[in-house]
């Protein structure tokens, strides 16, 4: 089951970061243009934030079941932050991402209590953009790309 569920969680990743990309482009250029925030830009930014979530209890699953939480009694705290690879998986991509996804899901709730429209595309280009930042910073990259 967890090969399973690691293939699944590498390859949502690529809708999740699709998603996030899609709703932070159309938010800068609709903020610049002054369009007038629409049905499909409120989609938009709900599927970011549901796929999101999704993609944080695949990985809250994941983490669960991993082999790697082994290493947390093998080599406790310590040895854990002193290697580099359990560091990453263990304690910096959960959260990290867990904190990308507060600020998306902060950005999402401020957005819908904004009346102009300006207002709602700057805070879901802003929040949603710091959590892409975020959840870009803590991919294990060489495993990812593999």
């Amino acid at each position: 089951m967890y090969p399973i569920l690691q293939n699944i969680h590498s390859y949502w990743a690529y809708l999740v970061l699709l998603v996030l990309t899609l709703a932070i482009l159309t938010s800068v250029v609709a903020y610049f243009q002054g369009k007038a925030f629409e049905a499909k830009n409120f989609r938009l930014a709900l599927f970011g934030l549901i796929v999101s979530h999704l993609q944080l209890l695949i990985g809250l699953l994941l983490y669960a079941l991993s082999p790697l939480s082994g290493l947390w009694s093998q080599l406790g705290i310590a040895g854990v932050m002193k290697d580099s690879v359990a560091r990453l998986y263990l304690v910096e991509h959960p959260f990290i991402n867990i904190l990308a996804l507060a600020v998306i899901t902060i950005a999402y709730s401020k957005h819908k209590k904004k009346r102009l429209s300006k207002s709602k595309f700057g805070v879901i280009a802003l929040g949603y953009g710091l959590g892409l930042i975020l959840l870009l910073s803590r991919i294990p990259w060489d495993a990812w790309l593999s």
